[in-house]
């Protein structure tokens, strides 16, 4: 399983349950990596998409505590344990984790890369995830160049973590 975000100076990801940012060519990384893919979210990451619909041309499956909670087009879960059945149907397809908050935290120990959009940026946040750079288990493989878009200056970064755990 692969993790994908943008965050910002302090590893945060979002406020009021949206994103910090709406870089385009960081919209565009995100669709050429889950596109035809698999992707795990919770709820409230589902529910702040368009319309509060799943995104199309991927499968998405949305982890909630909810046993009543229902929609259209995706897969529903409720613990990690029904997440490893079900992401085992998908063995053609690469699974990314795409948060919010509490799904990457419970989740990124199982994720064994992790696409990261830093971007150069304090913007107050409310969201935050792991930051990879301080955990003992991740590593920076690859940095990008320094990109500016929309006023943004950011990097793309790729870490590889070291002692995946195991569903």
């Amino acid at each position: 399983m692969k993790l994908i975000a943008a965050v910002n100076n302090n590893w945060g990801i979002g406020k009021n349950n949206d994103l910090l940012y709406h870089i385009p060519s960081d919209m565009k990384f995100f669709r050429s990596k889950t596109k035809d893919n698999v992707i795990i979210i919770g709820r409230k990451t589902l529910e702040s998409f368009p319309g509060g619909m799943p995104l199309k041309n991927r499968v998405n499956i949305v982890l909630t505590r909810d046993k009543s909670y229902k929609c259209a087009d995706t897969v529903i879960v409720h613990s990690i344990e029904d997440i490893a059945e079900e992401i085992k149907k998908y063995s053609d397809k690469e699974i990314y984790l795409c948060g919010g908050e509490a799904i990457y935290g419970l989740l990124f120990p199982y994720c064994n890369e992790a696409y990261i959009t830093k971007v150069q940026d304090g913007s107050n946040c409310d969201k935050y995830m792991v930051n990879l750079d301080l955990h003992p288990d991740w590593f920076k493989s690859e940095e990008s160049d320094l990109y500016e878009e929309d006023g943004f200056k950011f990097f793309f970064c790729t870490y590889i973590n070291k002692n995946v755990k195991e569903f």
